[in-house]
């Protein structure tokens, strides 16, 4: 007795979805992960990777059986059977497709907003920075104006590093130790908040390990706070076509404890050295 087309259906589309969560989430082709949202981005990635995997296996089969089970056999010159339409399977692959988008739609906007992507700048609003004060053509920007964008959950208890970005580097100022350097290096476990302007065209902050990309845009303030977790370095990339060396546009991210980022910051400080007034000359 054969087998109904449908139970073999139903049983290829049962191993399939077992394959598909099995790879997704147990085969990973993300870098290291040394942030602690990385883990969350992951999350959504793994979710992704399954669909992508049971697409793949899927539609490979069904071109396989295709091709195998309908070709024009030795003999055979007569057309195809017509076939006009099939209303049901049609509302399945439309219905499906559009539901499965609409969750990973809510899924990615949850993970977002938990990320800090959706959070109250106001607390921001008091300090233009001077790349919004200098596009503004000599008009002074009103700080309860200007709308700030990107990723932001210190609410100002972050160490702060303001970024820099230009044809083709990236400039890193420490503003509590008053001191700019090429290299960029951040405290372990300690929230930081990177102040990204950009000075000519459009860039992109990207740390593959942090699972941060972050468009850097001229006279838009934009914040990117987030707790590096693993020590290391990280490489800096710009993932926005700048100009001709935008593949040369990159940096270091260096992530080191407590104290040797303390002597780091102690080491690149500026020293203000008092001497002692000329008693000839004050006498």
């Amino acid at each position: 007795m054969p087998i109904p087309a449908s139970v073999l259906t139903l049983a290829a589309g049962i191993l399939l979805a077992l394959i598909s969560l099995w790879v997704g989430q147990n085969i990973n082709v993300m870098p290291v992960a040394a942030a602690d949202d990385a883990s969350t981005v992951d999350a959504l990635f793994k979710v992704l990777f399954s669909i992508g995997v049971g697409l793949l296996l899927g539609i490979t089969a069904m071109l396989v059986v295709a091709l195998v089970q309908f070709r024009r056999r030795p003999g055979d010159h007569l057309d195809g059977p017509a076939v006009e339409g099939n209303l049901p399977l049609e509302i399945f692959w439309t219905a499906v497709p559009a539901i499965v988008i609409l969750m990973l739609g809510v899924y990615s906007y949850d993970i977002y907003a938990r990320m800090g992507g959706m959070a109250d700048f106001s607390h921001h609003t008091s300090m233009p920075p001077p790349e919004v004060e200098q596009a503004s053509l000599g008009n002074p920007a009103d700080p309860e104006t200007v709308i700030w964008g990107g990723i932001d959950r210190a609410e100002g208890m972050a160490f702060p590093v303001e970024v820099t970005a230009m044809q083709f580097a990236f400039i890193f100022h420490y503003p509590q130790q008053n001191f700019t350097t090429g290299e960029l290096h951040l405290p372990l476990g300690q929230p930081v908040e990177l102040r990204l302007k950009s000075n000519d065209v459009i860039h992109a902050f990207w740390v593959p390990e942090f699972r941060l990309k972050q468009d850097v845009i001229p006279g838009q303030p934009t914040v990117l706070s987030f707790t590096a977790n693993r020590q290391g370095d990280y490489d800096i990339i710009c993932a926005e076509l700048c100009g001709p060396y935008h593949g040369g546009m990159r940096s270091k991210v260096v992530v080191e404890d407590s104290r040797n980022f303390e002597e780091w910051l102690i080491r690149n400080t500026p020293t203000t050295v008092a001497t002692a007034p000329d008693s000839s000359q004050t006498a």
